[in-house]
């Protein structure tokens, strides 16, 4: 996956202690995860690919709204800036957490869906920050100098209100190089870069075994599954030990 040209990029991972001269760098991973239904869930596996969201069609309508538009000419700008960038660019969603109940009520159909977990770069991710306040002085920066630095876009990018902190959001900004001819959308392929490690199924779902093994193929043999139920002393989601329980 590749930075987009929205002036977010990727910084190299810093490597501690010493390796071989001529070893190459592994870069730093982190496990994250995806929610979805069912239907979308299974073919992505067999397709091998994660649906890219374009900027227009996410649930939040502030996104890129971050900053105090209460300047006209401010609020003209931005909302070009927003339309120009949902030409070009898009965003691979995740979250750092499997555990939380209102994730799988919102994203996999009321439970009945799949959380898809990856690994993928530390140098990818972007960790969204949550505020209860428009962002003011990046709205007196933009007015005084009349352009923005990858310092505050990559900001802007990355702000929601405070009341979506639940889903511990974690974002990787990607290019729309080439639509899916069928469905019209974005999509990004598995890859090193965005490797499949975890299908977790929720605890109302008829995903049998046999529906993942069958999507993951070849997958299966490094890719770890259960589903889950709803813990009985918490409000969390965790796995199922009981394994005969799921067919």
């Amino acid at each position: 996956m590749n930075p987009t040209t929205t002036g977010v990029e990727s910084k190299r991972s810093r490597v501690k202690g010493t390796r071989a001269p001529d070893a190459p760098l592994r870069p730093r991973l982190m496990r994250v995860f995806h929610f979805l239904n069912a239907e979308y869930g299974l073919g992505d596996i067999r397709r091998r690919r994660l649906k890219i969201a374009q900027i227009p069609d996410l649930n939040d309508p502030f996104e890129l709204l971050s900053i105090d538009l209460s300047n006209k000419d401010l609020r003209r700008a931005f909302q070009a800036t927003k339309e120009e960038l949902s030409k070009t660019g898009g965003i691979l969603c995740f979250s750092k957490k499997w555990s939380n109940p209102v994730l799988w009520s919102h994203y996999a159909d009321k439970h009945r869906g799949l959380c898809l977990g990856f690994k993928v770069p530390k140098k990818y991710l972007v960790r969204v920050s949550y505020t209860t306040e428009r962002l003011v002085s990046e709205a007196e920066k933009l007015l005084r100098t009349g352009s923005t630095d990858e310092s505050t876009m990559r900001r802007l990018l990355s702000t929601k209100y405070a009341h979506w902190e639940y889903e511990k959001e974690m974002r990787c900004f990607v290019s729309l190089e080439e639509k899916d001819p069928k469905s019209g959308l974005y999509f990004a392929d598995f890859s090193d870069d965005l490797r499949l490690v975890q299908v977790i199924v929720g605890a109302r779902s008829d995903v049998s075994r046999t529906d993942v093994a069958g999507a993951l193929g070849p997958l299966g043999k490094s890719v770890r599954v259960f589903k889950v139920r709803l813990a009985f002393k918490s409000f969390r989601v965790v796995r199922n030990k009981d394994e005969s329980l799921w067919v």
